[in-house]
């Protein structure tokens, strides 16, 4: 249903370095780059990062995050390790999350700007 996501960054090259890290074990990858944005994708961008200089961080309190579908519990923890290397913070280590309706892997991070970006995969055991 959604064909694509942006964020705000307040520097694109730290980001750009930042996502194709974290990025890269979902199967990601730069697939354009334009004066003040990044598109990111598997075979078109449907992750993009757009330049707002001056932006301030994202308040952690605000409630959006963007979550994108990992193939593994592997590829998630592999995510957050990248996230965490790339200059990111954990904002949900990886881990099972039972609920009610569903079961799923998941981790959260938060990019250097405060954006929070979560991977999620629903293993069958």
């Amino acid at each position: 249903m959604i064909d694509h996501i942006s964020v705000g960054v307040s520097y694109l090259e730290r980001s750009a370095r930042f996502y194709e890290a974290t990025l890269a074990p979902l199967g990601l990858s730069r697939l354009v780059t334009r004066p003040a944005t990044i598109g990111f994708g598997k075979s078109y961008p449907e992750f993009w990062i757009n330049l707002r200089a001056g932006m301030k961080p994202v308040a952690s309190d605000s409630g959006s995050h963007v979550c994108l579908r990992a193939k593994s519990t592997a590829d998630v923890d592999a995510f957050h390790a990248a996230a965490l290397s790339a200059g990111g913070r954990s904002d949900g280590a990886p881990g099972l999350r039972p609920h009610d309706r569903v079961r799923y892997y998941a981790a959260f991070v938060t990019d250097p700007d405060g954006n929070r970006i979560e991977a999620v995969t629903f293993p069958s055991e």
